[in-house]
């Protein structure tokens, strides 16, 4: 597999995180949600963020497997929730007739871990820049406006 099509699997607190490639590939669809229902049945997760953030260009059978994976990871008890869906992305979904209103969806991970618990809290050395919505643990900043 090259860059654009390898995908993985992260455990993030008791969630997964399947990252779709950015040109994936149906073998590589397959095998990622292989991954996940396997992944499902020994880590036990609360739920599988899809995130294809990186997809750029929708087919059916990637739209299909998008559906019956959130669909199996629903069967087994998990919550299934679809990241970083493009504007193209979601175009092409809605003109091939694939509204994926069973899937539930998020603009990002972080929502998409909001949505199914989790929280992140800042400690006392962790500032935090809103606009950017990463944590800066230098401090705060020494210049107005937060000189990034």
């Amino acid at each position: 597999m090259t860059a654009t099509d390898s995908a993985a699997v992260t455990e993030v607190f008791d969630v997964l995180i399947a990252t779709f490639p950015g040109r994936p590939t149906d073998q590589a669809v397959d095998e990622l949600q292989q991954d996940v229902l396997d992944r499902m049945e020994t880590a036990d997760p609360r739920g599988v963020v899809l995130d294809i953030s990186a997809v750029t260009t929708l087919d059916s059978f990637f739209a299909r497997v998008i559906s019956e994976t959130a669909s199996m990871v629903e069967l087994m008890g998990g919550a299934a929730i679809v990241v970083g869906m493009r504007p193209s992305v979601a175009i092409t979904a809605a003109e091939l007739g694939f509204g994926l209103e069973s899937v539930e969806t998020a603009r990002s991970t972080d929502h998409a871990l909001s949505m199914l618990g989790i929280s992140v809290e800042a400690t006392d050395d962790d500032t935090r820049d809103p606009s950017d919505g990463v944590t800066d643990r230098s401090g705060p900043a020494s210049s107005p406006g937060g000189g990034r």
